[in-house]
């Protein structure tokens, strides 16, 4: 289970999360906001990447600031640009550098990055440059990447941000089937209609958590009230007089 206890983080004096708590124990659980909105740093924070300037983050029980290595193997982290995800030449020695340090064989290796290659449209690019992949395998072979590892909860930060729209169905599909605990972070607000729970961040906070079609619903309406007052601040600015206007009226001018 992932447990928040009043969680506040800050960057450069800025606060980014502010007194954050919550239990994860959904299958599915999608976390929407607006770019800014904290929600990828409170999703750095579930496998340990970022740890709290105050309060705690728990995986079963365990500290993210003193368990961080074991965390990590047990919180997969997709990023949205797998560019910055993939570290190794080929496909399969990319897939494979996860299981370094695992004890197994190299036969074992090999046998596992086979199979997940496979399961997941990579077989037949296995030796291929991986820089030369499609956008949308590349984003494949980073989730396949962290998925031979195993791990028990995959938290993906906008996966298919930068995927047309056939890749972004492949992967949503691809997350859909996982048995994983799933965090997902999009702006794909479809997506999110079967999940289990959706939260919704804004200015650092958690301000709605419930069912998918409320939380958009909630989302939606928080946009549209930012944009409004935008736009009436927009309205206000160009009303108001330009410092060289306002001279040109002064007497003698």
């Amino acid at each position: 289970m992932l447990q928040l206890e009043n969680v506040t983080h800050a960057y450069d004096g800025r606060v980014v999360l502010s007194d954050v708590s919550l239990r994860l124990t959904e299958h599915r659980i999608g976390l929407i906001g607006a770019n800014g909105s904290g929600k990828s740093t409170l999703a750095r924070m579930l496998n340990g990447l970022i740890v709290p300037d105050s309060g705690r983050v728990l995986v079963d029980g365990r500290d993210t600031r003193k368990h961080a290595r074991e965390i990590r193997r047990r919180v997969g982290f997709v990023f949205s640009d797998a560019t910055t995800q993939i570290l190794m030449p080929t496909v399969a020695e990319d897939v494979a550098i996860g299981l370094r340090g695992s004890g197994l064989s190299a036969a074992e290796i090999d046998a596992k990055v086979d199979a997940i290659l496979d399961r997941h449209g990579l077989a037949d690019h296995r030796d291929h440059p991986a820089h030369l992949l499609s956008g949308g395998q590349k984003q494949m072979l980073a989730l396949a990447s962290v998925l031979v590892t195993e791990p028990e909860i995959l938290v993906c930060d906008e996966p298919t941000t930068l995927l047309d729209l056939h890749n972004v169905k492949v992967i949503e599909r691809t997350l859909r089937e996982l048995s994983q605990q799933i965090v997902l972070l999009t702006h794909h607000l479809d997506s999110l209609a079967d999940f289990d729970r959706v939260l919704v961040m804004d200015d650092g906070r958690i301000v709605f958590d419930g069912e998918p079609g409320e939380a958009v619903a909630h989302y939606s309406g928080l946009m549209d009230r930012r944009a409004r007052e935008r736009a009436q601040a927009g309205a206000v600015e160009a009303d108001r007089p330009s410092a060289d206007a306002s001279a040109l009226r002064e007497p003698g001018r």
